[in-house]
């Protein structure tokens, strides 16, 4: 468990701990029930370490999930050009930190306030509060949107504009399900299907040309 993930949970521990201890002198099914969630959340911001391929045309997801679309949209914000959009929905049961597609550098970091519909929702990629991130290096730049969803309220951002970082290196979670878009060139090849489970930071979803 890494401490810097386990920190974003610790009002929620702290608030789980209280009622444990309470529930103690209440009722044996409450503390079981408090228990409960208390190794669900240790398990919910769970981050392990992840192998991360060894190729520059590779690009990997961004986060842990579903492939819950492949579309051609324009990015408005970055790019403000058409791209390959591939989304991905992050159940309460996936890791939820999320990690650069590429090696480059934070040239752009965007807070948008909003709504919070449910993450597989097809309107949230518009109305939803969101993050949204452009990695850049000597290839190629990519955009990543964090979105957050009906149960997820919460973006963390660990990176700053002007950081550089490695492929597959963590730049920020959401707190319990969401969505995560990764904004590609129109001419890399897409190696994902819809429906196919991917792992941040591990699994190539496009290679580059």
């Amino acid at each position: 468990m890494r401490r810097q993930t386990l920190a974003e949970a610790r009002w929620i521990f702290a608030i789980l701990g209280a009622l444990l201890l309470a529930s103690w002198f209440v009722s044996g099914w409450l503390t079981i029930i408090f228990f409960v969630l208390i190794v669900y959340t240790f398990a919910f911001f769970r981050d392990p370490e992840r192998d991360v391929p060894n190729d520059e045309r590779a690009v990997v997801a961004a986060a842990d999930g579903l492939v819950a679309d492949i579309i051609e949209i324009d990015e408005p914000d970055v790019l403000k050009t058409k791209t390959k959009r591939v989304g991905i929905f992050l159940s309460i049961f996936d890791v939820h930190t999320n990690r650069t597609p590429i090696e480059g550098r934070v040239t752009y970091r965007e807070h948008r306030k909003g709504l919070f519909l449910d993450a597989r929702n097809p309107q949230c990629s518009t109305k939803n509060e969101s993050m949204t991130w452009a990695f850049q290096n000597s290839r190629v730049t990519i955009v990543v949107k964090q979105l957050t969803g009906a149960i997820a309220r919460r973006i963390v951002a660990w990176s700053q504009v002007g950081d550089e970082l490695k492929k597959g290196e963590r730049f920020g979670m959401i707190r319990f399900g969401s969505r995560t878009e990764v904004y590609l060139p129109l001419d890399a090849e897409i190696v994902v299907k819809v429906g196919e489970h991917v792992r941040g930071g591990s699994t190539i979803i496009a290679r580059l040309p």
